[in-house]
């Protein structure tokens, strides 16, 4: 009995590892100095490419709007990965200047927003990202332009989506 159980432990614990090498993050994926094509055959076409000041390239995999993370990849002029990351995270949104980012920042940092909104009595537009505080809380992050399209404030909640007493009890 106990020659079972062990053999039975071992390869669960075996079976378990493969599952997780299996599933490593896309970030982890992703090697500097790899170029393009290499990064589109390990994750796929990105979902959102943007232009960045240097002459390279962010490209975006988002999970948007159920989920709650977006990898993306810096390219430099000539095509090669600088950095990969994961940029839906507190530390990333923090780098958000108030008074001095636009919009346009906000989109090429962190991809398209999964919510927008106008709230009237602000004049604000919000656009609103889902993110993982801790890897523990489901959290909202958003950002609030004003007409033009400058951030003027932040903030972030913890997502309803994920709160109990919101569901719909049947």
């Amino acid at each position: 009995m106990k020659k079972r159980f062990a053999f039975a432990l071992t390869h669960g614990a075996c079976a378990i590892a493969l599952t997780l090498a299996g599933c490593a993050q896309p970030e982890q994926r992703v090697q500097p100095g790899m170029d393009q094509q290499a990064i589109v055959a390990k994750l796929g076409p990105p979902k959102e490419t943007y232009d960045l000041p240097n002459g390279g390239k962010r490209l975006m995999w988002p999970t948007q709007p159920m989920g709650s993370t977006t990898t993306a990849v810096d390219l430099d002029a000539s095509g090669n990965t600088v950095s990969v990351r994961q940029v839906l995270q507190e530390n990333e949104f923090y780098r958000a200047e108030v008074n001095k980012w636009t919009n346009k920042d906000v989109l090429v940092a962190f991809g398209r927003p999964f919510e927008t909104a106008y709230f009237k009595r602000m004049d604000r537009e919000v656009w609103s990202y889902r993110y993982m505080e801790n890897n523990i809380d489901h959290m909202l992050f958003h950002f609030y332009f004003d007409a033009q399209g400058v951030l003027r404030q932040t903030q972030k909640q913890p997502d309803p989506k994920y709160d109990p007493s919101q569901r719909n009890v049947l």
